[in-house]
């Protein structure tokens, strides 16, 4: 069966896709302040759930919440860019809009945190 032209542009514009979506994590992960701080709690949390062998329930809520912070910061990020770009000078509607993204990420935060303890408090107390 010979492949298509076709099908050879779509592998090929998924590629590049995957490529910009690679560039565009990398550009978070070391320009980012926010994310760099997120980063570092996710690798702590990786470290912290090896060390208590959490189960594969708690990995799954665990990484769920992580990716879910982390690309909610993302989304908060690209948003206030594109407000400071389109309006550069202080605007009350502006800052309303980055409050709101900001207001998701909060929402986000607290959620990672409150399955935090949910799976460390147990293993933290010896309670298991």
């Amino acid at each position: 069966m010979a492949v298509q032209k076709s099908d050879l542009n779509f592998f090929k514009g998924r590629l590049k896709s995957l490529t910009y979506a690679t560039k565009g994590a990398f550009n978070l992960i070391f320009t980012e302040h926010s994310i760099m701080v997120q980063t570092t709690i996710a690798i702590l949390m990786t470290i912290l759930g090896l060390y208590f062998n959490i189960s594969k329930t708690e990995w799954l809520f665990q990484i769920l919440v992580t990716g879910l912070v982390l690309s909610i910061e993302g989304i908060n990020t690209a948003v206030e860019k594109v407000c400071d770009f389109v309006h550069p000078d202080f605007h009350n509607k502006i800052g309303f809009i980055k409050d709101i993204a900001a207001g998701a990420v909060f929402f986000a935060g607290i959620t990672a945190m409150i399955i935090g303890l949910i799976i460390y408090t147990p293993y933290l107390l010896n309670v298991k």
